[in-house]
């Protein structure tokens, strides 16, 4: 009875991370969400990146971190520090044939370097982005219509593999309204050579939405917007086979699985 009593104390005097060792499980190109209890606690390293702790939407007792996993990334079991272990697991992506104008699927030189300038300008906004929290409800879909393609899908231009999907498309027909996912400020709205006439919000701490192919913008950068405002007319500009729109989300500069993501962060305000 005594050796019991003693193990208990012993138990009870374990650190707390030693009684809360976890195992979270998360596949390449989608996101997880840690919380904690703790008031201070320290930026998470993973994948040589430092990903710092924000307030919980809902529950102001608790932190989050959101922990988005490169689409590239191979399966791989990362120490969280005194956290736990993060597993991640590559995903079943599917591939997919895609027929586009030759000049959009091989660019010539000018071109080539036209998308490389409009690529360097993309990475710029989301490496420099608003630490103020813009949203403050769950998030939205921009339209309401089947999806064509699926996030992470291998594309297959014209008979050649060349990428891979980083969003998700939805059916629409040239000129139906596209709605703003969440509260944010709008960063860029312009048209560029592969995703056509594009707008990209900034929804703070790291995340930012991006809606390419519309055929009208009702934005321009620097406006600020609610969730569920207009923010452009659907298209088929850019490099693509039809009208669609595509729907991408970057979190943390790194352009992960839209309709996850949200999914994610929306369990958030069920707490």
């Amino acid at each position: 009875m005594l050796r019991m009593v003693l193990r208990m104390v012993c138990i009870l005097l374990l650190p707390l991370w030693l009684l809360a060792q976890s195992e979270y499980v998360v596949e390449n190109g989608k996101t997880i969400i840690l919380e904690t209890l703790e008031t201070n606690p320290q930026p998470l390293k993973i994948l040589n990146k430092t990903y710092v702790w924000v307030a919980h939407p809902k529950n102001p007792a608790k932190k989050i971190s959101l922990i988005s996993i490169p689409y590239r990334t191979k399966s791989i079991s990362i120490p969280l520090e005194n956290r736990g272990i993060l597993k991640i697991k590559e995903g079943d992506y599917k591939k997919e044939e895609i027929y586009a104008s030759p000049a959009k699927v091989k660019p010539n030189k000018e071109n080539q370097e036209r998308i490389q300038r409009e690529y360097k300008e993309a990475q710029g906004i989301y490496a420099v982005y608003s630490k103020a929290r813009y949203w403050r409800e769950p998030f939205i879909y921009p339209i309401k219509s089947k999806i064509t393609s699926a996030y992470g899908n291998a594309r297959v231009f014209n008979g050649e593999v060349s990428s891979y999907h980083s969003g998700t498309d939805f059916r629409a027909v040239i000129g139906t309204p596209i709605h703003a996912s969440n509260n944010g400020k709008v960063v860029l709205a312009k048209e560029r050579f592969l995703a056509g006439n594009s707008v990209v919000i900034d929804h703070g701490e790291g995340i930012f939405s991006m809606y390419y192919h519309c055929s009208v913008l009702k934005v321009k950068a620097g406006d600020r917007v609610k969730k569920g405002d207009l923010i452009a007319l659907s298209g088929d500009s850019g490099r693509v086979s039809g009208p669609h729109l595509h729907f991408g989300f970057s979190v943390q500069e790194v352009q992960i699985d839209p309709l996850d993501f949200i999914s994610q962060v929306n369990i958030l305000f069920e707490d």
